[in-house]
């Protein structure tokens, strides 16, 4: 019963969260194609290095952490989810994705703070895709619930 009365605020923290997973998911690898552009071991290279680290740890794990806390909740609050629907499959399917995506960018941060990246400048120009296609899976299912 406390869930369901909690249900408006679990959901407006989750979306909260998720807005802010989202948004340093959509820059961290701008930042990379900017950091590639600049030469290893020069002033900029290390000013991004800093950069990416703070929006990874300071913002991006921690949002990640919250939306999936809020979201674990909201599937626990009893008749928030039809189980016998597919929607949320497909949903929870997109979000295990991000959450891959996000562990590949964290790895992408380590090479750069190791001067050991090898991917050209295009890798993340197209990697910057990858989320925006996630998000509007995930949020095409949450509304419209198409099946």
């Amino acid at each position: 019963m406390l869930l369901i009365s909690l249900y408006p605020w679990i959901k407006a923290f989750h979306v909260i969260s998720m807005v802010a997973w989202m948004a340093a998911t959509f820059y961290l690898p701008r930042l990379y194609v900017y950091h590639c552009q600049v030469p290893v071991g020069s002033t900029e290279s290390e000013r991004f290095k800093i950069m990416e680290r703070r929006l990874l740890k300071q913002i991006m794990n921690p949002a990640m952490i919250a939306t999936w806390i809020f979201g674990i909740i909201l599937l626990a609050t009893p008749g928030v989810v039809v189980w016998s629907t597919g929607w949320w499959y497909v949903k929870l399917v997109s979000v295990l994705a991000l959450t891959g995506f996000h562990g590949a960018q964290s790895k992408w941060r380590k090479d750069f703070l190791n001067d050991r990246n090898k991917r050209p400048e295009k890798f993340y120009r197209i990697a910057n895709e990858v989320p925006t296609v996630l998000m509007i899976i995930i949020v095409i299912m949450v509304i419209v619930k198409p099946f």
